[in-house]
């Protein structure tokens, strides 16, 4: 009977799977984009894993998160997304954080650990603002996911820094908030410029973290997620 990591090893080699194992990575988001994202890192082997969210399953998010299920609704999605990277590989250094990340617990959670890399999948706003810039402040390694929602071509997503952006509400908003071409050069982010159809927004009124929801299918947050992972492993691999 073969080690679960074979087929990953004739790939990346013994040295890759040593090298992936001894690295720290912080997942801040795990619904749609970053639930598929931790279990891409998880399935590649990374030995140490922290991933962070507040939220719980919610019926609505069935049609695309990896975490939401009939028999998983209420649950806490580090809850589920944790119990699937431990089934995965029972050996990973796994760290949960329910919690809503704000401008005052971001620099603590960065500060916890010497974490080789981060993966933002964040929908509001301020907080993957606050985040990303600190990141790059901090020198630590950073992917962002702009916006997935109301796409669904999965070809035309791509890899860029922010600055190259186009044709994304929320990347547009996110390098008008950082500013800086300081940081709009380093931040490195998975995006689409596929034109959305406004009419598939809806505003949102009265719900905390909340200010628009959009239109999506199945398939795309995946797409994201695990582009979002193959940027992470693939720098990791060469650092």
């Amino acid at each position: 009977m073969g080690h679960w990591q074979e087929r990953t090893e004739l790939l990346i080699g013994q040295e890759g799977i040593e090298n992936l194992g001894n690295k720290h990575v912080l997942i801040i988001g795990v619904g749609g984009v970053g639930g598929f994202a931790a279990e891409a890192i998880a399935r590649a082997g990374v030995g140490r894993i922290t991933i962070v969210d507040g939220d719980v399953v919610d019926v609505s998010n069935r049609n695309r998160q990896i975490a939401a299920l009939v028999s998983t609704e209420n649950m806490s999605k580090v809850k589920v997304i944790g119990d699937r990277i431990k089934d995965i590989n029972p050996d990973v250094q796994l760290e949960t954080k329910q919690i809503y990340l704000d401008g005052e617990n971001i620099a603590t959670l960065l500060d916890e650990h010497a974490y080789d890399y981060v993966v933002e999948c964040i929908d509001t706003l301020t907080p993957k603002v606050t985040l990303l810039t600190t990141c790059i402040d901090k020198k630590i390694k950073v992917i962002s996911s702009m916006g997935a929602g109301g796409r669904m071509d999965p070809t035309q997503t791509k890899v860029a820094r922010l600055r190259d952006t186009y044709n994304c509400l929320l990347a547009k908003k996110v390098r008008k908030m950082v500013g800086t071409q300081r940081y709009r050069r380093k931040i490195k982010v998975v995006f689409s410029p596929e034109v959305i159809d406004k009419s598939k927004v809806e505003e949102v009124k009265g719900v905390k973290h909340k200010r628009s929801t959009i239109g999506t299918i199945s398939y795309m947050p995946a797409v994201f997620g695990l582009t979002v992972a193959s940027v992470a492993l693939r720098d990791l691999l060469d650092s």
